[in-house]
């Protein structure tokens, strides 16, 4: 139980840091995630001489790392709503941290099996908590904006690791070495950076009013109502629709882009006859039109403005998809696909679920419920992937129309289903997050919501 002096008052609230400043601490969590993806793809193919990494274990590597993330978004997420968001991101990021420093000095493949076990769960683990961390922290006014500025900190992580990449690409296993070392660094730094932070006020109000009706149950010889927290109440109602609604639009509105993030490069130069110097020149395009479209986005999801600008998303995303399934795969209507898609995807993409996810889910259910979403997105990512390179030999026109379905059911469902949940209203749910006695009336997220997303 948290002591007395940690416990969220007016005097704490006082002491909080600059909202932006954890912002920007927590939200490295999606930087080290994307970085650690990223670098890894690239690592394992420097290993290849220097430690012998054999072509099937790079797949088995990439699949155990994409696997551990999942597990450690499940694991962290809850832990997170159990034991609160610093102290699990802590540990998270020094699980991390250790995860990298191992991969730097591997000696052996055997060695990579352990530290990308590490590696992964530790930013998995650190991904919905410290996304929870961000959304309590931030002014009402403002809380969308800094939640998608996590998702710039997502694209800072890949653009830094391919920046090294340039430099690196030349020197073998010393360039993976590198690689891991640089991410090593940064977790190191962010972890001094976020031992200065207090527990989340909100989380911390949650939690002792939890505490609390437990005490009094217990004194009453009575039962507490469930914790909000556990894995059984998260499929359970209230919880339960929002759940299902947004972990499906993440899983289908991430399908395209894990596929044009894995196979855009196979596409450029095994269909429409490009080569890779091209194909890298052209992402950093894209790359540079997915920053205009998150920036865009942190100017408009705070106001009534948001929903128009996800329907303006939706349509380029949709658009981009239609040229080349109907056109074919050549390498302008590849070069159409990448710049439609990376601003409509910015605006009406993997932003909007953190924001979703934030806005849809009580204290003590947030890093949870994201914990879950995560996970189930990265296995149907995974599972999508293996057969991709099958609809792609099938013809390739087939895999835009698959991927032009799975994102319309998606932005579907969020236009016209989540837009409409009502949203937990953070200035006041930890009232509602917390239980009350079974023998008394029940409360539930209703009693603390705003009127619908618009």
């Amino acid at each position: 139980m948290t002591s007395t002096s940690d416990r969220s008052t007016p005097d704490a609230a006082r002491r909080q840091p600059n909202p932006w400043w954890i912002a920007v601490i927590a939200g490295m969590a999606s930087f080290i995630d994307a970085g650690a993806i990223v670098a890894t793809g690239t690592a394992l193919v420097l290993f290849q001489d220097g430690l012998g990494v054999t072509d099937g274990q790079i797949g088995q590597f990439s699949a155990l790392l994409t696997l551990m993330i999942a597990v450690g978004a499940f694991t962290g997420g809850r832990l997170g709503d159990r034991f609160g968001r610093r102290r699990v991101f802590t540990v998270t990021l020094i699980v991390f941290a250790i995860g990298a420093g191992l991969s730097a000095m591997a000696w052996d493949p055997a060695v990579l099996y352990l530290s990308l076990t590490l590696l992964g769960f530790g930013a998995g683990a650190d991904l919905p908590v410290s996304m929870a961390m961000v959304a309590e922290s931030a002014p009402d006014d403002k809380r969308g904006k800094m939640i998608t500025f996590s998702h710039v900190l997502w694209m800072a992580g890949i653009l830094a690791v391919m920046l090294i990449g340039i430099v690196i690409g030349g020197m073998g296993t010393t360039g993976g070495r590198i690689l891991y070392g640089f991410l090593t660094v940064v977790a190191v730094l962010v972890l001094v950076l976020r031992i200065t932070l207090p527990e989340s006020a909100k989380w911390q109000a949650a939690h002792d009013r939890r505490t609390s009706a437990i005490e009094t149950a217990a004194a009453r010889g009575t039962a507490a109502e469930a914790d909000p927290g556990a894995l059984r109440s998260l499929f359970r109602a209230p919880v339960l629709v929002p759940l299902v609604a947004v972990g499906l639009f993440y899983a289908l509105v991430n399908i395209a882009a894990n596929t044009n993030g894995q196979f855009s490069t196979y596409l450029y130069v095994n269909v429409a006859g490009s080569d890779v110097s091209t194909a890298s020149a052209l992402s950093l395009i894209s790359f540079a039109v997915t920053f205009v479209g998150m920036l865009t986005l942190m100017r408009l999801v705070d106001t009534r403005w948001r929903m128009l600008g996800f329907a303006i998303g939706a349509v380029l995303v949709l658009l981009a998809m239609l040229i080349p399934a109907i056109f074919g795969v050549t390498l302008l209507t590849l070069v159409l696909n990448g710049v439609l898609f990376a601003a409509g995807g910015a605006i009406a993409g993997e932003p909007m679920f953190k924001v979703w996810a934030q806005e849809l889910f009580s204290t003590l259910a947030r890093s949870g419920a994201q914990g879950v979403m995560i996970a189930f997105t990265r296995v149907v990512a995974a599972a999508v992937a293996l057969v991709t390179p099958a609809i792609i030999a099938a013809g390739p026109q087939a895999l835009y129309w698959f991927l032009f379905a799975t994102s319309g059911i998606a932005l579907a469902m969020g236009a016209f289903w989540i837009a409409r949940m009502p949203r937990v209203d953070l200035a006041e749910e930890a009232d509602a997050a917390a239980p009350t006695l079974a023998s008394e009336a029940s409360v539930t997220d209703a009693d603390a919501v705003e009127a619908p997303i618009r």
